[in-house]
């Protein structure tokens, strides 16, 4: 099979288009000729040697795929041959082949092509295992998205909406902010400004019940300031750094909590595990494809081997939903 691989950590220069070993299905895993992937932030930072794969997993970047099974391994009776499906990963997507465990799989939901679907497993699982599992989001409380018109936020934002929330999303132009607006967003704020006062300010005094944040460090006091009594901050990154001081006693004041929670280096099965998400998401996020409710925001799409053009781009900033690598 043939992936992007790297020649060393560093910019997109350092990907290649690269001819490698074929997968083999084990025990309980399948082998996915892959039509399609997709960039995520994560991919970046992996590709700049910051983000490195669990242990076992594959050194190839991509997070979620979607295409045809070519191969089933012993003990899985989920899937046959030359089924249409997408899947979270590990690693290991940005190629013409990978494997996976099979309960990280999913039947490419209704209503979704399957080149399109390789932009939905990891931001549905990001999305359904943070804001629905654990921070339990519900009709009528508000959610504050940073980020809004990024792959997560705009998959996070039609979610929120669908449960019946009251949906605030942050970006840093007028048009991304519109693009928020668009689908569904009832607040838009620019992230240049004070976030935790304007959404008060749209809120009545309220703040946020439930928060996503990408930001980490540099974004903790600001969301902390906006979330409201019995808030939840659900912090899923680390793009503004990993450490900054919390006031406790805001917290206490609030009976708020603070929450991070990575996806990838969950375990396949058991307590809190990636089979866990995937079923949770299959069973409450995919009918929302199937009527509607939530579709796919896909920027622009690219031939894999030419992943590195895409990588540039998510990094110039600018780009609302996700951008695909389809295996043409």
């Amino acid at each position: 099979m043939y992936a992007i691989t790297l020649s060393e950590f560093g910019g997109p220069e350092k990907m290649e288009w690269t001819e490698v070993p074929d997968p083999e299905a084990g025990v309980g895993e399948v082998v996915i000729d892959v039509a399609a992937t997709a960039v995520n932030r994560a991919d970046l930072l992996q590709r700049q040697g910051n983000y490195p794969p669990p242990p076992g997993a594959s050194e190839i970047l991509g997070l979620e795929c979607s295409g045809r099974i070519a191969e089933v391994g012993e003990g899985v009776e989920t899937w046959r041959v030359g089924d249409e499906v997408c899947a979270l990963l590990a690693g290991g997507g940005y190629a013409t082949k990978v494997k996976v465990p099979a309960a990280q799989v999913l039947p490419v939901p209704d209503g979704v092509d399957l080149v399109t679907a390789g932009s939905l497993p990891e931001v549905a699982c990001t999305v359904w295992s943070n804001v629905v599992s654990h921070a339990a989001l519900k009709a009528g409380e508000t959610f504050l998205i940073q980020g809004g018109s990024s792959g997560i936020g705009t998959h996070a934002i039609q979610v929120a909406k669908a449960l019946g929330a009251r949906v605030a999303a942050t970006a840093g132009s007028p048009e991304r902010l519109q693009a928020c607006l668009d689908l569904g967003a009832d607040i838009a704020i620019d992230y240049h400004d004070d976030i935790a006062e304007q959404l008060k300010k749209a809120t009545d005094g309220h703040g946020a019940d439930v928060i996503l944040d990408n930001m980490g460090a540099k974004g903790l006091p600001n969301n902390v300031a906006a979330l409201a009594s019995d808030g939840r901050l659900m912090v899923i990154g680390m793009q503004g750094g990993v450490k900054a001081e919390l006031n406790l006693g805001v917290l206490l004041s609030k009976r708020a909590s603070v929450t991070a929670m990575g996806l990838r280096g969950r375990p396949v099965e058991g307590p809190n595990s990636k089979a866990l998400v995937v079923a949770g998401v299959r069973e409450e996020v995919w009918p929302m494809f199937a009527d509607r409710r939530v579709k796919p925001i896909v920027h622009a799409r690219f031939p894999l081997r030419d992943a590195a053009e895409a990588h540039r781009m998510l990094d110039a900033g600018g780009v609302v939903g996700k951008l695909l690598l389809v295996n043409e």
